[in-house]
């Protein structure tokens, strides 16, 4: 039977009023319920990213190590079995279950990740970035079902939406201050009670397109769960888990032997956890696609996880609770890698096989071939292959000879960011699906009108706080940068088209509607003028492919470092 959230809450500075999302009876006879503690089963994931079908082994998104990962039909074997051992537990995921997926979902708009997330019993998901990137009315749609409002309804039955609960205790409408989903829920075992919190990235609005979250706010991680604390005390819970979409680095290779490491913990998530109230206890984490196993983490008290992407690891926790105390007593954490040495799943096998056979012409169509590999790995200037070859496609399809003149002026130099790079192309056939892997969003291509001036300052932007990695440009444009010199100061001798651009010239740049809109911090972008919108960034780049017909590795030497 589908659940449903029962309530949303008001979301009031600090403070927030919120009222039960589900709880289930205690399992077990008449021994277990007179127990003094009670073992609950934690099996957690995040950034699955839609990704149903095994990734490639031969690129790292498809191992841990040299191991073989992930895929739907493994990982839900491998939850089953895990989740037969222990009657008492909850399958939680810290965000990014769809959004950025391959094409065998994102052309159903994700509804098969849903379906399958459905089949493989997850309870909880706190939502986490991506889940926005199509808005807030298709992310309530991908939980309370409906066919798609313009495309109708996929694979020849409607679409009942999500099982599990969405989780999102920090973000609100901006009219009304309710939260979009509940912010948490109560699951009761024999003895206790666990509150599961959903927390999505803070920082959102500012890796997603301006229109997906222009009616929703979203509020600090640490005060917003922090307010629920005395909530929960109230009613009884002492064991609370956080499913926290962000995250950071530790410092390690992730291989075989990191997985369950702590190592040293960086980035913004560090300051999140030392802000929690020691109250909480489990820290289930996403986001940036690392796996830590960290029983103290900073040296907060609290127990942190995080299991990779794409269903390459689950995390099995098993907590010993005190009835009486309703306090964990004792915790065992362990990443455990998705191999694909079991019996996958037939129910998640005939799922994927039947989106994959209405979405196989388009998929398979081949549009090029590589014969070297073309990847998102940058060289020391920020610059990768891949990301060469993008901007160039943007500036093709919006100059020379194809580019009609009612459109404007001819662009003359095209920027991508490198987080919109979601997948590498290897060496042989290049096919559609594939190019799709590659610039899954659906952004669209807006031309518009840029100073020099704002050019570099565009640029020196790179590196400061809030912005997102290093532009990739097109082949026209070329500058030096300096890594070690102050900000504000260290990019010099830009040139378009070989010439010197000057402050007070007018220039026309491409860029997708992401970018324009400020995106990854680069809110210069913003002062464009004299804007068109064409056509989605994907079909450019799968042009552009066809165009060549051979695609080789871009050259990587536009930016040049400097002392």
């Amino acid at each position: 039977m589908k659940r449903r959230h029962l309530a949303a809450i008001v979301f009031v500075g600090a403070a927030s009023v919120a009222s039960v999302v589900s709880a289930k009876p205690p399992p077990g006879g008449q021994g277990e319920q007179n127990a003094q503690t009670t073992e609950v089963q934690i099996l957690a994931l995040n950034d699955f990213h839609g990704q149903l079908r095994p990734p490639d082994a031969t690129s790292s998104g498809g191992r841990i190590g040299a191991t073989a990962a992930g895929g739907a039909e493994y990982l839900a074997s491998y939850v089953r079995d895990l989740r037969a051992t222990n009657p008492n537990s909850l399958f939680v995921s810290a965000g990014d279950v769809i959004g950025a997926t391959p094409l065998v979902s994102a052309i159903f708009h994700d509804e098969p990740t849903i379906e399958a997330m459905n089949l493989m019993g997850l309870d909880y998901n706190g939502v986490g970035n991506h889940e926005f990137d199509e808005g807030a009315a298709e992310l309530t749609r991908m939980q309370e079902g409906g066919c798609h409002p313009v495309e109708g309804c996929f694979g020849g039955d409607g679409f009942e939406g999500a099982d599990f609960e969405f989780l999102a205790a920090n973000v609100t409408y901006k009219d009304t201050g309710e939260t979009i989903f509940p912010p948490y829920a109560i699951h009761e075992f024999p003895g206790v009670k666990v509150a599961v919190v959903g927390m999505t990235l803070e920082g959102t609005p500012n890796i997603v397109t301006a229109a997906a979250t222009a009616d929703i706010d979203f509020h600090d991680e640490a005060d917003s769960v922090n307010a629920l604390v005395p909530l929960l005390k109230r009613q009884g819970i002492e064991t609370i888990i956080v499913l926290l979409h962000e995250g950071g680095s530790t410092g390690l290779p992730l291989n075989e032997t990191t997985i369950n490491s702590c190592g040293t913990p960086t980035g913004p998530i560090v300051d999140v956890v030392k802000r929690f109230d020691k109250e909480i206890d489990l820290v289930v984490t996403g986001h940036t696609n690392w796996a830590l196993n960290c029983a103290n983490f900073a040296g907060t008290g609290i127990m942190v996880t995080g299991a990779a992407s794409v269903g390459r690891v689950v995390t099995d926790v098993d907590l010993t609770i005190n009835r009486a105390t309703k306090e964990v007593a004792a915790a065992r954490i362990n990443n455990v890698i998705v191999r694909r040495d079991v019996t996958p799943a037939a129910d998640l096998t005939a799922l994927i096989n039947k989106y994959g056979e209405i979405a196989a012409p388009t998929e398979n169509r081949v549009i090029g071939t590589a014969p070297l590999p073309l990847t998102r790995a940058a060289n020391a200037a920020g610059e990768s292959s891949l990301g060469d070859i993008i901007a160039d496609a943007q500036l093709w399809a919006t100059s020379g000879p194809s580019w009609p003149t009612a459109n404007g002026a001819p662009a003359v130099v095209a920027f991508m960011n490198a987080g919109g790079i979601r997948a590498d192309i290897g060496t042989g056939e290049i096919t559609y699906g594939e190019a799709f892997s590659v610039q899954p969003f659906a952004n669209v291509l807006v031309t518009m009108d840029m100073t020099g001036a704002q050019i570099d300052a565009l640029l020196e932007q790179q590196g400061q706080p809030g912005v997102n990695g290093v532009l990739q440009i097109s082949g026209s444009l070329a500058y030096d940068r300096s890594l070690s010199a102050p900000a504000g100061s260290r990019i010099s001798n830009i040139r378009i088209g070989g010439v010197p651009v000057v402050a007070s010239t007018t220039y026309r740049v491409t860029v997708n509607n992401f970018l324009a809109d400020g995106g990854d911090g680069f809110s210069t972008f913003t002062q464009g003028t004299n804007r068109f919108v064409g056509e989605i960034d994907l079909d450019a780049f799968a042009r552009y492919v066809e165009f060549l017909g051979t695609v080789q590795p871009g050259p990587q030497n536009r930016i040049t470092l400097v002392p």
